[in-house]
């Protein structure tokens, strides 16, 4: 069944035309990678997904988005609704200056919901579900800023898994992070997609090759080719994936 769904999707930043009649389905319950050099509109696509570029002054679409089947840009979307439901991981960790608890707590007191057993309970499934819990479970007071960068990251993750979105969104979630918290999160990636759609960019091309099942390569604005990852990495169908990929540009 595909959750997410764009139509002929054109995004303009004022004049600039970002993204260029890009069609494509996204199944629920897979890992979705997009690759490609930087400024290529990748990013861009994946804010799509929760009204992210609403932010952005000057900022105008054609065609359209679908989350389960709903124009997510029609005048009845309820943005912070549809952001309960898709949720967002960026480039660097972005824990809030409270507690590690109340930093997974934050979105359900937004939400109204102050039952402390209800808090304790998914405060602890969410740390579980981002697999930090075994590390943090005695320093659940202590401020996240004493975090390392890798498990400030899992807390954001945790963050999000708290509201219980169906859709996680990642934007270079490993970047800024050793390779050892990079492993950490990749494996957290294939364990969540069992329960949540993930679509992550990555510029990183073993990332994607690992992570992922079905990976889309974007240029210049445009999708050039979209497929099962495996086919993607071994017999990809269009010139410049294939360069992209063994690294001759990008």
């Amino acid at each position: 069944m595909n959750i997410i769904e764009t139509k002929d999707l054109h995004l303009y930043y004022g004049d600039f035309h970002a993204l260029k009649g890009i069609s494509m389905q996204i199944s629920a319950n897979s890992v979705t990678a997009f690759i490609g050099p930087s400024g290529c509109g990748k990013s861009t696509y994946l804010r799509l997904f929760n009204r992210m570029n609403d932010l952005i002054t000057g900022v105008r679409i054609e065609g359209e988005v679908l989350v389960e089947g709903k124009d997510i840009y029609s005048n009845k979307t309820l943005v912070d609704l549809l952001r309960k439901d898709v949720g967002m991981v960026f480039q660097k960790p972005n824990p809030f200056p409270k507690s590690v608890y109340e930093n997974v707590a934050y979105g359900l007191r937004v939400n109204g919901m102050n039952d402390k057993n209800f808090l304790d309970e998914t405060v602890e499934r969410s740390l579980k579900q981002s697999a930090l819990w075994e590390e943090v479970k005695d320093k659940l007071k202590k401020s996240a800023y004493e975090l390392s960068g890798g498990q400030q990251q899992r807390l954001c993750i945790a963050r999000a898994l708290a509201i219980e979105p169906k859709i996680i969104l990642m934007d270079e979630p490993a970047s800024a992070l050793d390779p050892i918290s990079t492993a950490k999160i990749e494996e957290l990636i294939y364990e969540l997609k069992k329960n949540y759609t993930i679509v992550i960019v990555t510029h990183n091309m073993q990332q994607a090759s690992r992570v992922s099942d079905r990976t889309a390569f974007f240029y210049i604005g445009e999708l050039i080719e979209y497929d099962d990852t495996k086919i993607m990495f071994t017999n990809p169908k269009n010139e410049r994936t294939q360069n992209y990929i063994t690294g001759r540009f990008g």
